[in-house]
């Protein structure tokens, strides 16, 4: 079995999702929480820049102060929620990346979408594209009621290869003949798991390991 891995952010939709996500909350026409969001995420986003935060640590806590300013949301209006921000996205997906993805699918490639992204929003993006396996951070929800005193599993990094896994474990995959697809350094560990390693439009680190390694660069 062969699989083709894909980054969401900077891959398959070429901008960052939270970016966006800030975006929706602050113009919500019936959400008036963006003020109290940002003041929350600010003293994050300053050690971050300070280094006293890393980039990771960072990430993780401004998802949590994310859900945290959606309180009270059913799971249903959650679901509207993130239809609604999915919606603002679709000029702005890399349609190389999608061609691929087509490709694979024909190819009988087992495609995956594995990103920090929270997963409904992964879901109401990716509904019209060959995917058989998506892996986002998960929502807690308690009867229906989201829940915001649990601490998320932010799917980054070292996690992504551990939850790309365990989601294939018991099945054998071919390795050297699968891809892989990302447009970050901390995408370096899902590319070198493959033998096709792809960057997509890549950052400065991330280039320059691809061109050492002469990696395709999409």
């Amino acid at each position: 079995m062969r699989v083709a891995i894909f980054d969401f952010d900077g891959t398959i939709y070429k901008k960052e999702t939270f970016t966006l996500m800030m975006e929706h909350l602050k113009t919500h026409p019936t959400l008036k929480v963006y003020k109290k969001f940002y003041r929350s995420i600010l003293p994050i986003y300053i050690a971050y820049k300070l280094k006293i935060y890393p980039e990771s640590k960072m990430k993780e806590q401004m998802m949590e102060r994310y859900l945290k300013a959606l309180a009270g949301l059913t799971e249903d209006q959650l679901h509207t929620f993130f239809v609604e921000l999915a919606s603002k996205m679709q000029n702005d997906f890399n349609e190389k990346v999608l061609a691929r993805m087509e490709q694979h699918t024909n190819d009988g490639i087992y495609n995956m979408v594995v990103s920090g992204a929270f997963t409904p929003l992964l879901s109401a993006a990716t509904t019209d594209f060959p995917v058989d396996e998506l892996i986002g951070t998960d929502i807690p929800f308690q009867q229906g009621i989201l829940q915001t005193d649990v601490v998320i599993n932010h799917i980054q990094a070292h996690r992504k290869n551990a939850a790309i896994h365990s989601a294939l474990k018991g099945k054998q995959i071919d390795w050297e003949n699968s891809f892989a697809y990302g447009d970050s350094f901390s995408d370096l560990s899902v590319l070198e798991l493959v033998g096709n390693p792809v960057a997509v439009a890549p950052e400065e680190r991330l280039q320059t390991v691809a061109l050492e390694r002469r990696w395709e660069i999409l």
